[in-house]
């Protein structure tokens, strides 16, 4: 065979594996667990970290408020230095929606060693648990971690008490449903959550035993007492993904954990442009790899040959008449295309864009270069006007 045909022979391979061996990375059937109302609805705090999110807290905040929970429940946002008035907004939308009590602190700028959204977490766990113990019925039993720019449907928070409960679970983590409306969301965020998954595969991850550990930061349901136990936020007080990290820290100390796609769990920040989206992707992308030239060169590699040789190998058959790399790269470009069909569906985007995943994978590809780039100009994870440098080892507290 020719080169050609040895290449596109290999990416079929590939994608028959990733089909089949990939814990089915590709369904989206991963939905929040059976479910029945425990006797006794627990208490519930919701820890909202917020940094410059005036754009988002309208859409977000008010569902949060209006959360049908039959037991004690308590939103706690913590505004992390914000300079646009998230604080004051966030307490007028209160006072204008009512509902759910909420309380806006402020814990001032991160210490060394502490990104910022961990530092806003551990102040707003501490003060859960400071109020919880005030009262006769002690700490609360679940913590509900939430980004500013997650809308939640009014039962949300009852569906994931109950899950939890019902499955004896330490962590629920649902990923929210991306905003797709732009041209270049439906190019790029179905994509993400494919690429997500295929990475994490959620049934994996789902499994009691298994070594795939992962969360969707936007929205994780956390028994206290599992984060006692896994000392967080503090042991993970650097981590840049901080949700597989969150996850990772449960599961070592014992924790059951569940992740699956959102049904009513939705993200309202806007992506209008591809330099939105472009930041949001490469800010963590190098930190996903450990900062590691080896494995950046591998990860290059491997999404050319799985993602970009079968488009270019069909074409390069068809033009040399090589008959084996042109059914090779068509076979593996099929495949590719039917594992995406069923993320585009879930994000009720139409059909045709499921063959343009080689143009959307190497995009991918340049925004994994682009945060390698920027880590070794001293630029690192930023994020909303902090760079995060690469992280040690967190001493033990």
């Amino acid at each position: 065979m020719s080169t050609i045909a040895w290449i596109a022979a290999v990416s079929l391979a590939a994608w028959v594996w990733l089909l089949l061996g990939q814990g089915f990375f590709w369904r989206t059937d991963q939905r929040l667990p059976r479910r029945e109302d425990p006797g006794v609805w627990p208490d519930v705090a919701v820890v909202v970290p917020a940094r410059d999110e005036a754009e988002v807290v309208p859409l977000s905040l008010p569902t949060l408020l209006a959360q049908d929970y039959p037991g004690r429940a308590e939103i706690i946002l913590v505004d992390d230095g914000s300079g646009d008035g998230t604080g004051d907004l966030a307490r007028e939308l209160s006072g204008r929606y009512g509902g759910l009590p909420l309380t806006v602190v402020s814990p001032g700028d991160p210490e060394p060693g502490w990104t910022g959204k961990l530092w806003a977490l551990r102040h707003g766990i501490a003060l859960a648990r400071a109020r919880g113990q005030e009262r006769a019925q002690g700490e609360p039993e679940y913590l509900l971690l939430t980004d500013a720019d997650i809308a939640h449907a009014p039962g949300s928070l009852r569906e994931l008490v109950a899950a939890a409960r019902t499955n004896s679970l330490d962590l629920v983590s649902q990923m929210a449903r991306l905003r797709v409306v732009s041209m270049w969301e439906r190019l790029i965020v179905p994509a993400f959550v494919y690429f997500f998954a295929q990475l994490y595969p959620f049934r994996w991850v789902n499994r009691a035993s298994a070594r795939t550990t992962a969360a969707a930061g936007g929205c994780v349901l956390l028994r206290t007492e599992a984060a006692a136990r896994a000392r967080v936020p503090d042991s993970i007080r650097q981590a840049v993904i901080d949700d597989v990290s969150l996850a990772g820290a449960v599961r070592r100390s014992g924790g059951r954990i569940w992740l699956g796609l959102a049904e009513g769990v939705d993200s309202v920040r806007p992506y209008p442009r591809l330099g939105n989206l472009w930041r949001m992707v490469s800010r963590s992308a190098y930190a996903q790899l450990r900062h590691s030239p080896p494995l950046l060169a591998g990860t290059v590699a491997g999404l050319a040959l799985v993602y970009l040789a079968p488009p270019l190998t069909l074409c390069a058959g068809v033009l040399s008449v090589d008959a084996v790399a042109a059914w090779a790269g068509g076979l593996a470009w099929a495949v590719m295309t039917g594992t995406y069909l069923p993320v585009l569906r879930y994000y009720r985007q139409p059909l045709w864009l499921a063959p343009l995943l080689p143009l959307t994978a190497v995009l991918y590809l340049l925004m994994t270069v682009d945060s390698a780039v920027q880590h070794y100009r001293g630029r690192g994870a930023a994020w909303k006007g902090r760079t995060y440098a690469r992280p040690e080892a967190a001493p033990e507290s």
